[in-house]
């Protein structure tokens, strides 16, 4: 999860509403059940699994789809704080979903699930999650997850001023002071992957590590590419995004309690909005900005 303040998602509001960003809660869904037969043809038990009444038995409540995120909820995965209205990311991923498995906008009712307990071992009050969780396998001990809906690369931010921002070799990297938010893979990136010489400094929460940015408490935090533009556009003065690392295979997918089966309907519904277009639509709507970023060199 990444957090930003109530006035930078007003800003990014005012921004996707001058830009003419539509949610997709208004359009019409298919009545119809997702297709299950298998690549040969002919029926057979994965398919019916995946019939409207084999769906409606898998539900969490009754007759309607029941997906969680956090709260409150920012851009550009959300906007105005409203997961119902369409509009976002996230939220239009969820409403495309919900569509190809034959419900309604209406019949799809939002729950809250903070995001350091969405991944916790146990049973679930939704259908799934869909908050921006990273998939790994040990959260996947837990939990299941569906296949990728984003694709997800990590960024570096950090002051105009700051020697990082052209010092940014993996050689150069090693020796700044980094800061993350406890429990994300971004935290983990830097441990893994960039290998500072000098331990990260650990926070609760996102507003925390840039919070440390501004008083230069840390060089540089990193984060998911989208959040890490907006940061630096909206929300810390005097900031920069200095770039994205190359792509470590990490991506986003939406998260149920572990087993549940209607994690197959869901993974077909995923393959067919990515074989017509619609996720790569959603993208270049919603996170266009983000897709056209300098990497840092190995």
């Amino acid at each position: 999860m990444r957090q930003m303040t109530v006035a930078a998602m007003a800003a990014f509001a005012m921004l996707a509403a001058s830009a003419g960003l539509a949610g997709c809660a208004s359009e019409s869904s298919s009545s119809s059940s997702v297709s299950a037969t298998p690549a040969g043809g002919g029926s057979s038990s994965a398919a019916a699994s995946c019939s409207n009444s084999a769906i409606q038995s898998q539900l969490y409540a009754k007759g309607v789809l029941t997906v969680a995120t956090d709260k409150p909820v920012y851009p550009p995965w959300f906007v105005n704080n409203k997961p119902a209205n369409g509009q976002g990311y996230e939220s239009a991923v969820a409403y495309a979903v919900a569509a190809q498995l034959g419900f309604k906008p209406s019949q799809v009712t939002w729950a809250y699930e903070p995001f350091n307990s969405s991944y916790s071992p146990g049973p679930k009050k939704f259908d799934f999650d869909i908050n921006e969780i990273s998939y790994s396998a040990a959260r996947a001990q837990a939990v299941t997850f569906s296949d990728s809906y984003y694709d997800v690369q990590q960024a570096l931010v950090a002051l105009k001023n700051s020697p990082i921002v052209t010092k940014h070799s993996p050689a150069d990297l090693k020796t700044y002071v980094f800061g993350d938010q406890v429990g994300t893979t971004s935290l983990q990136f830097i441990n893994s992957q960039i290998q500072p010489t000098q331990t990260p400094k650990v926070f609760e929460t996102l507003n925390d590590v840039k919070q440390a940015l501004q008083t230069k408490q840390i060089a540089a935090l990193v984060t998911d590419t989208p959040t890490a533009q907006f940061i630096s556009s909206s929300e810390i003065p005097g900031s920069v995004m200095v770039a994205q690392f190359p792509s470590t295979g990490e991506h986003y997918g939406l998260l149920f309690a572990k087993g549940n089966p209607l994690v197959t309907c869901v993974n077909k519904a995923l393959a067919t909005l990515k074989s017509n277009g619609t996720l790569a639509q959603l993208t270049t709507k919603y996170l266009k900005l983000y897709t056209s970023v300098p990497t840092i060199k190995p």
